[in-house]
């Protein structure tokens, strides 16, 4: 369908190129104008005293053609927009279904003869120091020295 789109757009532009060309040929009623400029009395000798009428036949033969090929157009574009919308729509529309969760394979046992040995690491310890007096505050008395033991015999 987009081919027959495409050639129907063809003809149009063509369509459209020979009405602006008809409609620079014809002769204004002052005899005077771009018709004169693009061979308008070149048309009186080729076709004849009646070369307004040619012209004009042909002009609204040609404007019928724009017409006709634009309403066609406008009717095939709807519908080719419709359909490829209908498709996307019912796509969107459509629920969602997500597939349920596997299990997780079992691992396999090592095949070598060597196994392996889980790491293990201790948390770390760790000391604190006794926190320093601020400054200003008052230091707690040292402790009174105590007398001397003498070593029993």
């Amino acid at each position: 369908m987009s081919i027959f789109i495409g050639f129907l757009t063809v003809v149009l532009v063509l369509d459209c190129a020979f009405l602006v060309l008809l409609v620079l040929l014809q002769l204004p009623k002052k005899e005077a104008g771009m018709g004169t400029a693009f061979g308008g009395g070149a048309t009186d000798v080729l076709f004849g005293a009646g070369t307004g009428n040619v012209l004009t036949k042909a002009t609204a033969y040609s404007a019928g053609i724009f017409l006709g090929l634009c309403l066609i157009l406008a009717i095939l574009q709807n519908r080719q927009h419709r359909n490829a919308g209908g498709a996307i729509g019912k796509a969107l529309a459509a629920p969602v279904v997500s597939p349920a969760p596997q299990a997780p394979a079992a691992t396999p046992a090592p095949t070598t003869a060597t196994s392996m040995v889980p790491l293990t690491v201790s948390p770390p310890t760790t000391t604190t120091a006794p926190a320093a007096p601020a400054e200003g505050a008052a230091t707690p008395p040292a402790p009174a020295p105590s007398a001397p033991v003498e070593p029993k015999k």
